[in-house]
């Protein structure tokens, strides 16, 4: 895995207060964050910044999280980003929509930090262990 200071997270949520604490407690873990308010900027930062992992809030205005990731996964330029969909609703169906749109999973935000951190680790590992043997495939 990369050291977590090369590692770029999008969380896109358009709840300040979620994304201050989030940004707060990954950067204390050594990750670099980027922010949205909205999808349609998060996806616009997602195509610009390319970033390794994205925290994406279901509930969004002017263009739901459902709808960001089918078209993160339509782009080939950022389709390989996992995307993790954070909410405040924790609905089976919703988390089915997630899985259907290519996230890799569903969290609810109040899920305790030391656990969302894991998963978000655990992703990242998964992530970097692909690429590696993608990498060591195309060498041969």
């Amino acid at each position: 895995m990369k050291d977590t200071h090369s590692i770029h997270i999008l969380i896109i949520d358009d709840d300040p207060t979620y994304l201050k604490m989030m940004r707060s407690r990954l950067e204390k873990v050594g990750y670099q964050i980027l922010t949205a308010p909205d999808g349609l900027m998060g996806l616009n930062l997602a195509r610009k910044e390319k970033p390794d992992l994205i925290l994406l809030d279901l509930m969004l205005p002017g263009m739901d999280g459902h709808k960001v990731c089918r078209l993160i996964k339509f782009d080939q330029h950022i389709q390989h980003i996992p995307v993790l969909m954070v909410t405040s609703r924790d609905l089976d169906e919703d988390a089915d929509m997630a899985k259907k749109c290519g996230a890799v999973g569903f969290i609810v935000k109040t899920t305790r930090f030391e656990v969302t951190l894991d998963i978000i680790k655990r992703l990242l590992d998964r992530t970097t262990n692909k690429t590696n043997e993608l990498s060591s495939s195309n060498k041969s």
